[in-house]
């Protein structure tokens, strides 16, 4: 039977989108199901704040009835006028060519109607949608924030002739009992030299004030990261209200100087991967107890986001930070770590993790790009 291509129009046709990669990675111990409330709010216009300068169109390919393929396609205003760019992600398909070129073919010609002349991804709407496909490190787990597809997705964009763009790579690796010597020596310097400290929060509802300093530093500490687009301020309040309801108090590091403002910052969170697993999309009825044991029952964290303002990167501040980690991660039983992807170009950022023993590069993960 001939393959149909549909686009996702209703609610119920976006649950199906959401929830195709369910079924197609059924029993894989790596894949992370996402949970399909978030992916809801993140792909309808109704609720994103990324639509304010943003469009996107969704399909699917079905084949004897049956969804076999998906893709999104996503065009953001400033990339577009800046770069003549398109976007594509939530990509996943069963290992035919057929199935995968027409959506990729698909998305092309939409995105050829907006003026674009190049399309990249996986990508979402922002860099904290999941975004880069896994090209090396198959055989792990992957975290609540990244993507897992299988290893033939690679030999599918190459036969689109597609070229990377850009590579992350994460780190994975034992959480360090005793911080290194020199990171330890400059704390205290870096503190009174430069009046910076880290907060102590007495609950969670302190760290709400901060919030939008956080995000206020990561909009200048991205900036110049490859697919990165400033968050609006609708955008932060979004995300505030999205993710902070998952934070523990003592796994956030937030530094001020002396005026109080937000310098640099980590989030950081018990792994949430096996909970998510479990949870198999849905909070409720018991997803959410899965999750909570995963909160306070866990020997492995999430290194989340971190961020320092440009002008304090070189001053030492991410000291400060491995510091707080290391002892709140000793304190609570944590003897694993995983961090999200990091430009595998980054160098101040992959330089700062040197005095560590940490396996960085196990695992990879890339942004493909077709020109037109």
């Amino acid at each position: 039977m001939s393959l149909k291509i549909k686009e996702v129009n209703t609610k119920k046709e976006l649950k199906q989108f959401i929830k195709f990669p369910f079924d197609l990675y059924k029993g894989n111990p790596y894949y992370v199901t996402p949970l399909i409330e978030f992916e809801m709010s993140t792909l309808r216009k109704d609720k994103n704040p990324a639509f304010d300068h943003a469009e996107a169109q969704y399909w699917v390919v079905e084949k004897d009835g049956n969804i076999v393929g998906r893709i999104a396609a996503i065009i953001l205003e400033p990339e577009l006028k800046e770069k003549s760019l398109a976007r594509f992600g939530w990509i996943d398909f069963i290992d035919d060519k057929e199935v995968s070129q027409l959506l990729f073919t698909t998305a092309k010609k939409w995105a050829e109607t907006k003026g674009a002349k190049a399309i990249h991804g996986p990508m979402g709407f922002t860099d904290l949608d999941f975004e880069g496909a896994l090209i090396s490190g198959f055989d792990q787990i992957a975290t609540q924030a990244t993507i897992y597809n299988h290893s033939y997705y690679i030999d599918h964009f190459r036969a689109w002739n597609m070229e990377i763009a850009a590579t992350w790579v994460e780190l994975r690796g034992k959480a360090p009992t005793k911080n290194p010597e020199k990171v330890s020596r400059v704390v205290k310097l870096i503190q009174d030299r430069y009046k910076v400290k880290i907060k102590d929060f007495k609950n969670t509802k302190e760290i709400l004030k901060y919030a939008p300093g956080v995000f206020e530093v990561l909009n200048e500490a991205y900036s110049n990261l490859y697919g990165y687009i400033p968050l609006t301020q609708k955008q932060i309040d979004y995300y505030v209200e999205q993710y902070f309801g998952f934070i523990r108090k003592d796994f956030v590091c937030v530094i001020v100087n002396e005026a109080d403002e937000v310098v640099g910052f980590a989030l950081t969170l018990p792994s949430l991967s096996k909970a998510f697993q479990k949870a198999k999309g849905s909070l409720y009825p018991f997803g959410f107890i899965h999750v909570l044991k995963a909160f306070y029952y866990n020997d492995t964290a999430d290194l989340f986001l971190i961020g320092v303002k440009p002008e304090y990167q070189k001053l030492g501040v991410h000291a400060l930070i491995f510091d707080y980690l290391q002892k709140v991660y000793e304190k609570h039983g944590i003897k694993y770590m995983a961090s999200g992807p990091m430009l595998e170009d980054n160098k101040n950022v992959l330089n700062t993790w040197s005095e560590f023993d940490i396996d960085i590069g196990k695992i990879k993960r890339s942004c493909f790009i077709k020109h037109f």
